[in-house]
């Protein structure tokens, strides 16, 4: 895989020619910058600029006074490290922006990567359909990554009964107890499918079940023609995903901005 090639075209199919990412929320080109806007239950934010040094600050302040008039609470500038100027995130926390870890931009051609589910005894896979799966896909968010559940829960119904084409979710299931949730988002139009989530209760980790997830993804996408595979990796789940075939091609931090 050409990385630097690769990369040029998860920016210009992912990020420039983004599409929204649920039925409240939509896409607009504002200058040099790419955003997404909804509701305050939807993720309203920054998906890509094309900043200098001369204009950076001047976007930015235009970001904050937009996005405060839209009255969503806050709002995510998703920096990548390839982005210019290339002191955009320092920039970022000097007009008050806080940043949250770093993660990996991991890709994979899906034609290389393991297919084949091998889960665990006791372990079986559980598509999500309804809203009481959606809600205990939240609540494993929550028990794993000490977050409110809230945005994901409110975001994932709407995609499964507005646009079910563009999102399938799967639980890994112990008995009738959830350990493992994560989805699978499918970008029309684009490459790339994307995964996220993947979040295993501490007590089942080191089993498997978080590459077993991977695989029936994987799957998943290759059914349906796309090429890609991409995820926004943390540090626990970069090496797994290295040793299956991902490849780091950038790194991402996101800068969040709260009124």
């Amino acid at each position: 895989m050409d990385i630097e090639k690769v990369l040029v075209t998860y920016d210009q199919q992912m990020r420039l020619g983004a599409r929204a990412d649920g039925p409240g929320a939509r896409v607009e080109r504002a200058g040099d910058v790419v955003r997404q806007v909804g509701t305050a239950q939807d993720w309203n934010g920054i998906l890509w600029s094309d900043l200098d040094a001369d204009s950076a600050d001047a976007v930015i302040a235009e970001q904050v006074a937009h996005f405060r008039e839209l009255r969503c609470g806050e709002f995510e500038w998703k920096h990548y490290s390839h982005d210019r100027p290339a002191d955009l995130g320092q920039r970022l926390c000097a007009a008050g922006f806080s940043p949250r870890p770093e993660e990996a931009v991991m890709i994979a051609e899906i034609g290389e990567l393991p297919t084949e589910v091998s889960l665990p005894a006791g372990i079986h896979l559980r598509p999500v359909t309804d809203a009481a799966d959606v809600d205990l896909v939240a609540d494993v968010h929550e028990r794993v990554f000490g977050t409110d559940g809230s945005r994901l829960r409110h975001r994932l119904l709407a995609q499964l009964t507005a646009n079910p084409d563009t999102v399938m979710a799967v639980l890994a299931m112990a008995d009738d107890q959830p350990v493992c949730a994560a989805r699978l988002e499918l970008h029309a139009g684009t490459d790339f499918a994307s995964l996220w989530g993947g979040g295993t209760l501490p007590s089942w980790r080191g089993k498997g079940i978080y590459r077993a997830l991977i695989a029936y993804r994987a799957a998943l996408a290759a059914e349906r023609g796309y090429r890609y595979l991409q995820v926004d990796a943390s540090d626990e789940s970069r090496p797994i995903l290295g040793r299956l075939g991902f490849a780091r091609v950038s790194s991402t931090t996101p800068y969040m901005c709260q009124f």
